[in-house]
């Protein structure tokens, strides 16, 4: 089996014909995610002790940050509050 570094395999993936449209609309999406999951890790949280803080369960973070749910707005801000950062998207 050959590894691809990410980098490599998102240049490749980004000249196929409506793969970068459809990638630049998950844009909000990865980068909320990947917000989350950095602050998460930055403070030394599982996603085990995350989901009990907020009264859930791990699986639900772990579908959350693999980008296989689609969370509410409700969930995010029980995410951010927990994790005590503040979430803001702006409009441009």
């Amino acid at each position: 089996m050959k590894l691809v570094r990410n980098a490599d395999l998102q240049k490749k993936l980004l000249r196929k014909p409506g793969f970068k449209e459809s990638y630049e609309g998950l844009e909000l999406e990865f980068a909320l995610i990947d917000a989350l999951i950095h602050a998460r890790t930055v403070q030394g949280v599982t996603q085990a002790q995350l989901a009990k803080k907020i009264g859930t369960k791990q699986s639900a973070i772990a579908r959350f940050e693999a980008g296989n749910s689609n969370p509410t707005l409700a969930f995010i801000q029980r995410l951010s509050d927990a994790l005590n950062i503040r979430v803001q998207v702006s409009v441009r």
